[in-house]
Parts: structure tokens; C-alpha cells; sequence
């Protein structure tokens, strides 16, 4: 069962394949302490969603369809977070069924890197609790724009 660590990481899933077909799993994922759920969907690959953070609530992200680059850096301060701490990177994907774990402290943001993604955030607050005591935004630049980019190999 997943226990709750201080940094961003993932949980891995697997494929299971027969000629009946195919069930994608996360076995070492549990719902405890999940208040609420959301599907995103962006209309375009050019949006970038970010940033959004908590002090209080941690998030467990997975995406349904497609793949999706994700960014998260710990808040410091939550009015002016330091620019120069280290953002890290995250890539999701279906193909490779896995669950991105978000702390509380943390800041994070997504871009799609296929279009008609899906995304699912598990959520371990109420909105209520979330929008009114523990929200806080920063541009989707704030700790760069070159964080947002592919690397061609």
C-alpha cells in the first residue's frame, strides 16, 4: 500500500495483455484519505495549466489517455516562492500506467503532449477546503519557460 512520502514520485502500474485483452492496473495504489475526483481535458496541446499549489492537500494524478508532461516544485513561501528551486519533472502516460503523487507543499502544473489527453486528479481535500483555506497560484512561467519544453533526442 502507498504511504505518503515528502516528494513528488511515482507509483507504478502495469499492463496485464491476453487475447481477451488488455487491464491496466496500479495495485500499489489505495484511496485512503481521497476526499473528491476531476477529469482535465485541454482543447489544446499549447496549453499549459499551472501553477497550483497547497499546504494542506496532496494530489495522486493519472492519466486515462494520451500523455502529459508534469511539473512540481516545493513552495518555500507561498506568497513569493524562490524562483531557483529545483522544479521536477514528470512524464505520464498511458502506455506505462502510473500514478504521479503531489505532496502537500508542493506547486504543479501540466501540458499535454498528445492532444485529447485525459487526466484524472485525485484529490485529498474538499473543494471547500481546498479553494477557501489552501490555493495558491503562480504563473505557468514563474520558475522558467524552458521547463515546459520537449527535448528532442
Amino acid at each position: 500500500m502507498e504511504k505518503l512520502l515528502k516528494k513528488p514520485h511515482i507509483i507504478k502500474g502495469g499492463l496485464a495483455i491476453d487475447d481477451r485483452g488488455q487491464v491496466t492496473y496500479i495495485n500499489d495504489f489505495g484511496f485512503k484519505g481521497v476526499k473528491r475526483f476531476y477529469m482535465v481535458e485541454n482543447f489544446s496541446v499549447d496549453t499549459i495549466r499551472a501553477f497550483h499549489g497547497h499546504q494542506k492537500e496532496a494530489k495522486y494524478v493519472f492519466v486515462t489517455k494520451g500523455a502529459a508532461l508534469f511539473n512540481a516544485v516545493k513552495l518555500d513561501n507561498t506568497s513569493h516562492p524562490n524562483k531557483d528551486s529545483k522544479v521536477d519533472k514528470f512524464i505520464l502516460s498511458l502506455r506505462i500506467p502510473a500514478i504521479l503523487f503531489i505532496p502537500p507543499g508542493y506547486a504543479h502544473g501540466f501540458r499535454l503532449l498528445e492532444s485529447k489527453t485525459k487526466i484524472i486528479f485525485f484529490s485529498t481535500a474538499s473543494l471547500e477546503e481546498s479553494e477557501k483555506q489552501d490555493d495558491y497560484r503562480f504563473p505557468y512561467d514563474y520558475w522558467g519557460k524552458d521547463i515546459w519544453k520537449v527535448t528532442n533526442r
